[in-house]
């Protein structure tokens, strides 16, 4: 029993627990919250900032502080000025009377220099530092005439030192009064930012000059308190520039505290250089900056004063909750949390930008739906109704003024419908004029059949007309269709590539600097993109290698034997200076490699032909050969073939599937210009991984793979382009081989040959005669074969591509990187 009482007793102990932990970390935050609205949203920071900066003085007798704060929050946030006037006047109050009479007399002549400005349109930020300058002058020279009765020159120098000053911290105020504000925290800080806020803090702090609890200085244990978090944050750079200014600062109020100087800035370095440890290694820097400086410095007598003031700012730091170290990070460059930040910002910009893409790819697929009539057949109801508009209009023609109407459409309808019916579909097939048979019947059965069959025979050349016009429409949609899906894929596929992250390959990376560690190699650093087979794209830098190669010979060899594939050097750059690094691309090479030669003539030895031909290496592994040949001859011709060539160049290099590109293309020529000028293509797509080819024939000739003393004859119909605006492309396959020769040729050469009956079987017999292995050899033979036999004469224009297909040979061998490891361990 009491087990049982005590396996139900012990949940809900655990669940008031958490409901408790639950119910603190509520009320934390909302505390966080609500003293984050009083301090930047209800202005209580400006008002704990603006009192202290009212009472800070420098050599006991300067007040440049107040007049250059006020300035800066009347311009950045006007309705703080009042909070923040009220602030310097009562920290002023705590000094003296002069310096309250120099505060409020500064903040009216400025103000009223200020309205005189803006009435006569200067610009505020670059007119605000003088406007300081001016007022505190005049104010500080006038308050010193009227109590002292004369203006001696000493006075009139720290008048013009203290005006000095403000015009300065006018400019550092106006960097970082904002970061007191809402408006900019969410921003990174630049260099300058965190310098200029640093300097406000430092002179906030001199406003707690001669407050002591216990004998212990405030203004020394708020210094080293942010000397520690400055160096706990952002390292040692950032710890002793902390460190030198504070202390400065701080000197300059005080220059008893000179030595406080050297203390903060060694005290901000060594923590830095400790902040590994934590901010048990923050504080241990701190301490033993503190026993050398302070031995240094004051000698035994006031170092325990000195230690218990470290001690006391190390206590604070130490119980400095770590959501706001961690929010301050964010904003200083060069921490690992504002890489984070930037880094998830950048991430956030990344998803957006690829959410817009895929969106657009989802209307482009929405508008390629609502123009793709696949799957929507004609129903039989429409063209029972297109025939009855047909009919109806004949009938108004002819039967509505014929004395027998009424038998014919009342009382038999059905009769006088199919008879009509049958005429409109005689007519179509051109074989009224032999039916016989129908023309007695319906002689017959219509006192006006001459003139009926003349009225339908006039109708349906409009309604042919009309079935035309839908049907074009209809092919239009289709093509719009098959544009809009194939930019909707494309635009989907970046999306995807947009979302990718970079993988870490941290274990690889280890690998490689290993292996050539091992062998004696030395590498600054190694950086991997991508490992996916055949797409490997690896950086590195290696010390000054004076063009020796190393990277070529050595390091892409070992590469090579790590990853299971062939890797050679893309792109090096070597250093200007022998003690340079040079940077090295390194990636996958392909399996096969192509090598083209290409013949051509013009018509009658001309100089312009109306052939073209490209080729084109994609970025996706795939190599393009396409050979176009112009409606004609002559500069025209040459014209319309090269324009296709370069639709087709652009859309293919832009992802977008081969018929797609091709129907595109198409579409374009058939629509572009009402004359008859067409353009065939031949286009063979090869994947140099794989040696695998496509082949796209439109309206070319037939091409030719030669494979040892085997012929593979290679040939699809197809109409040429720019003819008709829909037609289906038929794509041929083929496994290519190595060592394979691919001959595309024009119509100018297959069908060159005088007195030949058979174009194909002399073709393959010159190509099987040919035994040579040069691409441009074997074009430039078939070429001369074909002029031969025109005894010299061009009849037309004349194009040879040959394209060899070649295993990829890496020019150094691997380098097995598996023993180098095993030695080195």
């Amino acid at each position: 029993m009491e087990k049982i009482e005590r396996n139900l007793i012990e949940p809900v102990g655990e669940v008031n627990f958490e409901k408790s932990q639950y119910a603190l970390s509520r009320w934390f935050s909302r505390l966080q919250s609500m003293i984050r609205h009083l301090l930047l949203h209800k202005g209580l920071l400006i008002i704990l900032v603006g009192f202290l900066l009212g009472r800070a003085l420098i050599l006991a007798k300067i007040t440049p502080f107040a007049l250059p704060f006020f300035a800066a929050v009347l311009l950045i946030r006007k309705d703080r000025a009042g909070l923040a006037m009220l602030a310097l006047l009562a920290g002023s109050m705590t000094l003296s009377v002069n310096a309250t009479m120099y505060v409020f007399g500064s903040i009216v002549l400025f103000t009223l220099c200020h309205k005189i400005s803006k009435r006569l349109k200067f610009e505020s930020v670059k007119a605000l530092p003088f406007l300081v300058l001016i007022a505190s002058l005049l104010t500080k020279t006038s308050i010193v005439y009227l109590t002292q009765g004369e203006l001696t020159l000493y006075d009139g120098m720290l008048s013009v030192v203290e005006a000095g000053l403000g015009f300065i911290l006018t400019l550092i105020f106006l960097q970082s009064v904002p970061l007191l504000t809402v408006r900019k925290r969410h921003q990174t800080l630049k260099t300058e930012e965190v310098i200029c806020i640093i300097i406000l803090i430092a002179s906030v702090m001199t406003g707690t000059i001669g407050w002591s609890i216990y004998d212990l200085s405030v203004e020394h244990i708020l210094s080293r308190y942010l000397v520690l978090l400055f160096a706990f944050v952002a390292g040692a750079t950032t710890g002793s520039t902390v460190g030198v200014v504070t202390g400065l600062v701080l000197s300059l109020a005080n220059v008893a505290s000179l030595y406080q100087m050297s203390l903060l800035a060694f005290s901000g370095l060594l923590g830095g250089l400790l902040k590994d440890g934590k901010k048990v290694g923050v504080s241990i820097g701190l301490i033993i900056g503190t026993l050398l400086i302070g031995l240094y410095g004051e000698g035994s007598n006031q170092l325990l004063a000195t230690l218990y003031e470290s001690l006391i700012a190390i206590a604070l730091f130490l119980v400095t909750p770590q959501i706001i170290t961690s929010n301050l990070a964010k904003f200083i460059p060069g921490t690992s949390e504002h890489s984070a930040e930037q880094q998830q910002y950048l991430r956030k910009i990344r998803d957006v930008t690829a959410n817009r893409v895929s969106q657009f790819s989802n209307v482009f697929q929405a508008l390629s739906n609502s123009f793709s009539n696949y799957g929507l057949p004609i129903e039989e109801e429409d063209q029972d109704r297109e025939i009855d508009y047909f009919l109806s209009n004949v009938t108004e023609k002819t039967c509505q003024t014929c004395f027998k109407k009424e038998q014919c459409w009342s009382k038999n309808f059905t009769t006088t419908y199919d008879y009509m019916k049958k005429i409109m579909h005689e007519i179509d097939d051109n074989s009224m004029v032999h039916n016989h048979q129908l023309n007695r019947e319906w002689d017959k059965h219509c006192v006006k059949s001459k003139k009926v069959i003349d009225a339908i025979g006039k109708e349906f050349s409009h309604y042919q007309a009309n079935q035309k016009l839908k049907k074009q429409v209809l092919e239009s949609r289709r093509l719009v269709a098959d544009q809009l899906l194939g930019v909707s894929q494309v635009m989907g596929d970046f999306a995807k590539e947009i979302q990718r992250e970079r993988e870490n390959h941290h274990l690889q990376e280890e690998q490689i600097l290993e292996s050539l560690q091992a062998f004696g190699i030395e590498i600054g650093h190694v950086e991997i993109y991508n490992l996916e087979q055949g797409n490997v794209d690896i950086e590195m830098s290696i010390p000054y290698c004076n063009a020796s190669g190393e990277s070529e010979k050595i390091i892409a060899p070992m590469l090579s034997d790590i990853l299971g594939e062939t890797i050679s050097v893309k792109k090096e750059e070597c250093s200007a200076y022998p003690n340079g690094y040079c940077h090295v691309s390194f990636g996958s090479v392909k399996a096969f490699v192509i090598e083209t030669g290409v013949a051509h003539a013009a018509k009658g030895g001309g100089l312009v032909s109306g052939d073209c031909y490209s080729t084109i290496e994609l970025g996706v592994g795939k190599y393009a050969v396409a050979i176009s040949d112009g409606m004609g001859n002559g500069v025209r011709a040459h014209h319309e073939s090269n324009e296709t060539l370069q639709l087709l160049q652009k859309i293919l290099k832009s992802g977008i599937e081969e018929k797609v590109a091709i129907k595109s293309v198409n579409s374009i020529l058939s629509l572009r210009t009402t004359d008859e000028i067409f353009s065939t293509l031949d286009l063979a797509m090869i994947d140099l991984q794989d040696a695998s080819a496509k082949f796209l024939k439109i309206g070319s000739t037939p091409s030719y793979v030669k494979r040892g003393e085997k012929i593979i004859r290679i040939q699809a119909s197809n109409l040429p382009m720019g003819i008709i605006q829909e037609f289906e492309v038929d794509v041929v396959s083929e496994q290519l081989k190595a060592g394979d020769f691919l001959i595309m040729m024009s119509d100018g050469v297959f069908e060159g040959p005088r007195h030949v009956e058979n174009y194909d079987m002399w073709m393959k017999r010159k190509i099987s005669e040919i035994d040579s292995k040069d691409p441009q050899e074997i074009a430039d033979i078939l070429m001369e074969e074909v002029i031969r036999t025109r005894a010299g004469n061009i009849q037309d224009d004349m194009t040879v591509v040959v394209t060899q297909i070649k295993r990829n040979i890496p020019k150094w061998a691997a380098i097995p990187s598996y023993s180098y490891r095993k030695k080195a361990q």
